[in-house]
């Protein structure tokens, strides 16, 4: 492929992902049980980014999905959750695992996600003023287990992740070429 046309499916492709990761995460505000779920997916798509372009492209994308995110969602909790971590994530999981190898690669993973959960939290509750009062009628355990939940589930998504990668790699990419040939 030709430096013309290889600029062209690059600002092509980001722009797809761009806006198709903008309409999800719009449409986390329509229920409260994809708060969460959204900011994965969304996170998810730079991947294929990650995979054609290298990671400053894919970085440049999250930073204009992040800003027009918290400028433009209703629900900030949803856009927190993607600039907090979700976002940057898929990104930076290929250095990880390219630098760091085995048990100490996932004890890393581990203290990222840590920090960027109990950091949402703080920005939610105290930046956004958004309350959590339904965890508090769960008692004091409610945010640990809440959070012990969260790190089962990353677990299960860091893992989907590198399927993803593997299947558009293998059966996707052809068809992503072709269709901005």
């Amino acid at each position: 492929m030709n430096k013309r046309k290889l600029l062209s499916f690059k600002v092509a492709l980001g722009g797809v992902v761009a806006a198709l990761s903008l309409l999800l995460m719009i449409s986390a505000g329509v229920t409260s049980t994809l708060v969460y779920a959204i900011p994965m997916i969304t996170g998810a798509l730079l991947m294929m980014l990650v995979v054609e372009f290298g990671h400053s492209f894919a970085v440049l994308i999250y930073i204009a999905v992040s800003i027009i995110s918290l400028l433009i969602l209703g629900n900030k909790e949803a856009a927190v959750m993607y600039v907090g971590f979700f976002g940057y994530y898929p990104i930076i999981k290929s250095l990880l695992e390219k630098h760091i190898k085995g048990f100490c690669c996932w004890i890393i993973k581990y203290l990222i996600f840590n920090a960027a959960m109990v950091g949402s939290y703080f920005v939610v509750t105290k930046l956004f003023m958004i309350s959590f009062e339904d965890l508090e009628s769960f008692g004091k355990l409610a945010l640990p287990l809440l959070l012990l939940a969260g790190n089962v589930l990353f677990a299960m998504y860091d893992v989907v992740l590198t399927r993803l990668v593997s299947i558009y790699l293998y059966r996707w990419r052809k068809y992503i070429k072709r269709v901005f040939k």
